[in-house]
């Protein structure tokens, strides 16, 4: 499977390619801010067409390219419901210190909205995803899992984790819809029970795995997964 990104807008949020291997299809994940050429230009020159815009979040860094993108390729864009509310109206997950970024900017809904549930396996372009709900940085945050092969064969998960675990850290859970508690809940619940081996894909900063989370996040210290 191809697995490709890059960093976009101010807050450098990760937007992700996934392919499976010499296809002409794919699916976007999370296109933020200034998300849309970039990503116009990589799927011209690489003769791809998406599929469908999945969305582990509603913050505003996560969706802002999203409508533009699925308009333009009239694909379905996915979220969960408890943030699909934010697809037109980002700034009541932003809080006051940050609602001036979107002074003179509207926001509308894609022209396809599917809402996920928690459990969910969704597939476009040849691609399998199940769906996880891990509130606590915000709502409906949901993680991404799908499954692929090393060049030597061997199988392991991918988990595209948003802004719910990052390499070394973890969501903030201090703008409007989070809850610590709840966050640290679902990483339990959710993520800390996936085998080690599983690639982390988060919506910020480097790709790690579970197992080098486990050992030395010092956010998830004491806690312990089961479903």
């Amino acid at each position: 499977m191809l697995v490709t990104g890059f960093p976009a807008g101010m807050f450098q949020t990760n937007c992700y390619i996934l392919a499976q291997d010499n296809a002409k299809e794919c699916v976007v994940v999370d296109p933020g801010q200034d998300a849309a050429e970039p990503l116009i230009e990589f799927l011209t020159g690489s003769d791809m067409t998406p599929r469908a815009v999945l969305l582990t979040h509603g913050h505003l860094d996560h969706v802002w390219s999203a409508q533009s993108v699925a308009d333009r390729f009239s694909i379905p864009t996915y979220i969960h419901p408890d943030d699909r509310h934010m697809l037109s109206d980002p700034g009541v997950g932003l809080g006051s210190s940050l609602a001036p970024l979107l002074e003179g900017t509207t926001f509308t809904e894609p022209h396809e909205v599917i809402e996920l549930a928690d459990g969910d396996e969704i597939e476009h372009a040849g691609i399998m995803f199940v769906v996880d709900h891990t509130p606590g940085h915000t709502q409906g945050s949901v993680v991404l899992r799908t499954r692929t092969s090393n060049p030597d064969g061997v199988e392991f998960d991918v988990a595209l984790t948003g802004d719910t675990l990052f390499q070394g850290s973890i969501g903030r859970s201090d703008l409007p819809g989070g809850n610590h508690e709840q966050l640290l809940e679902s990483i339990a619940a959710k993520l800390l029970v996936l085998d080690d081996t599983t690639a982390i894909l988060p919506g910020h900063g480097g790709s790690s795995t579970i197992g080098q989370e486990r050992a030395s996040n010092p956010f998830l210290v004491g806690l312990t997964g089961s479903r």
